[in-house]
């Protein structure tokens, strides 16, 4: 199932499922309106509205409830390019719900930016408030997945010296175009993700080459923090990133998640 948030002129964000165009055709067609979101704890069913897609506007597909948690240096070779190795422990950060922004959304470079990167990552969203989630359990908290685009200042990574500037700065979290829910752990764990910048390839990975999986990463999340409904976990990025600028479009592609695409320009 592909879930999406999305708005129609004059009217206040609304939830549905993408509908292809053919069963198991790659493009879809149509969105079918919920009656509320379905990550809020409350029944969901249909409106009996359809809209074709191209007539509404596709935002994220989920605003975190609390808190966005990401992993840094979760691929080896990403590690290598940044001049270091993975870290014994994964690496956590946050970035605020204030930094998201949907598929088409502008991403804003900060004046006195001048190294704009982008990641593209796999996103996990979770389903259910959570704590101390064994690894054997993991599949039952995650309520699906999403592309995500960790938008970073690399010069603002490096003076800093803390990353909450570098990666927290508002439109530096796309998230989108949709929510796949069907995924299980096993597929997850062999996507391929692709991050084109203005059409050429820059990043060609995937998830396989994470060094801790999804399971792995919710289990060590929550052995110190609660993870409530509507929260995201961004698992790190393939080797391959680089600079992106004013008059760019930044396209991230994984597998069964579709395309996230967002175009660059100044403050």
């Amino acid at each position: 199932m592909r879930i999406a948030r999305f708005a129609l002129a004059g009217k206040d964000p609304q939830y549905g499922i993408i509908e292809l165009a053919v069963d198991g055709g790659d493009h879809p067609d149509s969105i079918a309106t919920l009656t509320s979101d379905p990550l809020a704890g409350v029944a969901v069913n249909y409106t009996g509205e359809r809209h074709d897609l191209d007539e509404v506007r596709l935002l994220s597909p989920v605003i975190p409830r609390s808190k966005v948690v990401a992993v840094g240096k979760n691929y080896a070779d990403h590690a290598r390019e940044m001049g270091g190795e993975v870290p014994e422990a994964p690496l956590l950060f946050f970035k605020p719900n204030t930094s998201v922004i949907g598929p088409g959304e502008t991403i804003i470079r900060p004046a006195g930016v001048e190294d704009l990167q982008y990641e593209g990552e796999l996103a996990v969203i979770i389903g259910r408030i959570c704590k101390q989630v064994p690894v054997e359990r993991a599949q039952e908290v995650i309520f699906g997945y999403t592309i995500a685009n960790d938008v970073t200042a690399r010069d603002w990574q490096r003076s800093d010296g803390q990353w909450a500037r570098a990666k927290g700065s508002d439109t530096f979290l796309p998230l989108g175009p949709w929510i796949n829910t069907h995924l299980t752990l096993e597929e997850v764990g062999k996507l391929d993700i692709e991050t084109r910048l203005n059409d050429e390839v820059r990043q060609d990975g995937s998830t396989s080459q994470m060094v801790r999986g999804v399971a792995e990463l919710i289990s060590y999340i929550t052995a110190s923090m609660t993870l409530l409904p509507g929260d995201v976990i961004l698992t790190g990025t393939p080797a391959g990133v680089g600079a992106m600028q004013p008059g760019d479009e930044v396209k991230v592609s994984i597998t069964g998640l579709g395309t996230l695409a967002n175009p660059v320009a100044d403050e």
